[in-house]
């Protein structure tokens, strides 16, 4: 069951929350769901145009998916390893990120796309924006799952003041309008053992794309 109480619900910045164990009740569904797509559409390290091969191990499900290369960042309708479309989303996933975005004040929130992320112990994200969306009026909604990590929220620029929030697994972050471009990263995972997850964090990412 869904936690319902607003003392759950923390505003981090203007237009930006942290919903402390949305999830919490949900774990079995979203893992299984996670696990048959990770069954058709394996994680991998994607490379950075830069040639920077990324920690961060991925995937992703819905029309379309976030991809990196020698081409750039950009959202594409199929694996451009495989050359096929990627994994449906589940329903699951985007019941629970209507759900959260709209906790957080953003209705009709329709994601076309979830990144999967998964961070090994000592892996991290350095801080950026997600800026690669055509309409940023849409909100991003973030799940995690697995072992705990550090969030940095920061602000408009890469120097602004950030805070640091730590992220259990069933946490979810949303933000949009105002914190819609700030910037944000993860800092290096802590080595841990989570019961059904392992020495893993998971982070399913929901945005509108197009």
């Amino acid at each position: 069951m869904l936690f319902s109480d607003d003392e759950n619900t923390i505003e981090i910045a203007p237009d930006a929350y942290l919903l402390k164990g949305f999830l919490l009740g949900q774990s079995d569904g979203l893992i299984q769901s996670l696990t048959d797509i990770l069954s058709l559409t394996p994680l991998r390290n994607m490379e950075t145009p830069g040639g920077y091969r990324m920690s961060v191990a991925m995937s992703n499900c819905g029309d379309w998916g976030w991809v990196t290369d020698k081409k750039g960042y950009r959202y594409v309708k199929s694996d451009p390893v495989t050359n096929k479309p990627w994994q449906p989303m589940p329903t699951i996933f985007r019941d629970l990120a209507q759900q959260a975005a709209e906790r957080a004040g953003f209705l009709n929130f329709e994601p076309d796309a979830c990144l999967i992320n998964r961070y090994a112990i000592g892996t991290k994200l350095s801080l950026h924006q997600d800026k690669d969306e055509v309409d940023f009026s849409q909100p991003i909604v973030s799940f995690s799952l697995g072992l705990p990590a550090v969030f940095d929220f920061g602000g408009a620029t890469r120097e602004a003041a950030k805070i640091g929030l730590t992220l259990e697994h069933g946490d979810v972050l949303v933000w949009g309008g105002k914190s819609r471009l700030n910037y944000h990263g993860i800092r290096a995972i802590k080595a841990g053992e989570h019961p059904r997850l392992g020495p893993y964090r998971f982070n399913l990412t929901f945005r509108r794309s197009q």
